[in-house]
């Protein structure tokens, strides 16, 4: 019974039967306990889970999505980071994982490769000072925040939680990740 809990992640053997599978025997890996005591980090780890149900089908090979979820889980269960913190670096880097990485090496408009102060929804990725004031969606960022969102797309998978940054970058970072994945998916997803 605990290897078919919430959270519970494990090693199954699996048989298939006429319409579903069935388990046979399963081994519990992680049961991410500090998270099922704590009403605000369960908030964060279902808001996870229904994206990560929304973003992956049956039979998908999803290694890195679900080497997100439980490196997610996991900075979420052990570590004391700011829960908002964590959830929009988890946006950035599904979209990036699932074929919306955002365009960070070059203005998306102009190519030009420096000065980058805004980031585009409709154009995913950064924009020049220029090309940004042009677009009405594009929201502006600081130079933390332009900073936060490369280390998110290019870090290694067990290093994107090692960074912390100021109250306003996060704030952008919020911003930012929030409505980029609404845009990318079509869908808004709520506490």
């Amino acid at each position: 019974m605990s290897g078919t809990q919430f959270l519970c992640f494990g090693e199954y053997i699996l048989y298939k039967g006429n319409n579903t599978y069935n388990i046979n025997s399963c081994e519990s890996i992680e049961m991410f306990y500090d998270i099922r005591i704590d009403l605000d980090k369960l908030k964060y780890a279902v808001y996870i889970t229904k994206i990560i149900n929304d973003v992956t089908t049956e039979n998908q090979n999803s290694y890195k999505i679900l080497q997100l979820f439980l490196n997610t889980l996991y900075v979420i269960s052990k570590s004391e980071k700011d829960l908002d913190l964590i959830i929009s670096i988890f946006r950035i880097r599904l979209m990036s994982i699932i074929g919306f990485r955002p365009n960070i090496d070059k203005c998306s408009i102009c190519g030009q490769n420096e000065e980058f102060s805004y980031f585009s929804l409709s154009d995913n990725g950064f924009k020049c000072t220029s090309c940004g004031k042009q677009d009405k969606g594009a929201i502006k960022i600081s130079e933390t925040t332009k900073d936060a969102i490369r280390y998110i797309v290019l870090a290694d998978a067990k290093k994107i939680y090692s960074f912390e940054i100021n109250d306003e970058a996060k704030r952008e970072l919020e911003i930012v990740s929030k409505l980029y994945l609404t845009e990318k998916l079509e869908k808004e997803y709520k506490f």
